[in-house]
């Protein structure tokens, strides 16, 4: 980990202000963690004490994160005891918060029609990246968030609104917080939920790329987060439209701040292959140069 980037990661006791609980044992959590929330950006993730009995920390991408207010938000699925452990934590206790880590997502002026993908627990990078595009007032960008799950999503889906030419008939549920930006969002499950494109976030976006015409698809730009199979997914989705993709990887972690190289992948660079941290090389990485 580089110099600079030890100026930029904080550890911080988190007050907890919320913690909801939804369908498939999935969660959002949020803390107050003033220098983390001033600090984060899409892609960003916290390295959290789950609980004192348990040493080591988990990594949770970040959702949302509020610098004004000081706190961020985190979406996580209970799968093995340490989060289990953080599920039972109660408002106003504490935990221990260190973050943001991580190389964010870079959206590209050139190409505002940013498309981005979320599939299960990758969801969160995609609402973070939604709203900081909406926030930023210097681009005309033109988001369309897909998200895909297997299990019922962790909000109250409803018929959207908001009209996206391209999408499939029939895929009208969105998520109700990204239609109240006015950013256009649509649900894909192989579950048969209400609303939903039946099948995959991928073949839900080839869809609507497949729509767009020469000079349209010079303007996308795929951003992805999810399972390692929908990722380079993904990756095959973009290279065939001829378009950019990034992608957040997802991957075990120890110290998540580059000194155990414990998170290691492969990636493609000018000077051949190399080893790559997840934590601090990334999350984010080019989708080209890993799958």
């Amino acid at each position: 980990m580089t110099s600079s980037a030890r100026g930029t990661i904080f550890l911080e006791r988190a007050r907890v202000i919320s913690q909801q609980a939804h369908d498939a044992q999935q969660f959002v959590l949020r803390v107050a963690a003033p220098r983390c929330a001033a600090h984060a950006e899409p892609g960003s993730f916290a390295h959290v004490t789950c609980d004192a009995a348990i040493p080591m920390r988990r990594p949770l991408s970040i959702m949302r994160a509020d610098a004004r207010g000081g706190w961020i938000e985190m979406l996580y699925k209970t799968l093995g005891p340490g989060l289990h452990a953080l599920a039972r934590r109660k408002v106003g206790e504490e935990l221990s918060v260190l973050g943001p880590i991580g190389r964010p997502f870079v959206a590209h002026p050139g190409r505002p029609r940013t498309l981005l993908l979320g599939g299960g627990v990758g969801i969160p990078p995609m609402v973070f990246l939604a709203e900081w595009l909406r926030a930023d007032g210097g681009a005309a960008w033109k988001p369309l968030v897909l998200m895909g799950s297997e299990v019922p999503f962790p909000f109250r889906t409803r018929p959207s609104r908001l009209i996206v030419p391209g999408i499939p008939a029939g895929a009208i549920a969105c998520m109700p917080l990204l239609e109240e930006w006015g950013v256009p969002s649509r649900l894909a499950s192989g579950a048969d939920l209400p609303g939903c494109f039946p099948g995959l976030v991928t073949e839900l976006a080839d869809a609507w790329l497949s729509s767009l015409g020469a000079a349209e698809l010079g303007e996308v730009e795929v951003f992805a987060c999810g399972p390692t199979p929908m990722l380079e997914a993904s990756a095959n989705l973009a290279r065939r439209h001829g378009v950019p993709c990034q992608v957040s990887l997802e991957e075990f972690m120890a110290c998540a701040v580059g000194g155990c190289a414990g998170c290691t992948v492969q990636v493609r660079t000018s000077a051949g292959p190399a080893m790559k941290r997840v934590c601090v090389d990334g999350p984010v990485f080019d989708a080209y140069a890993v799958f």
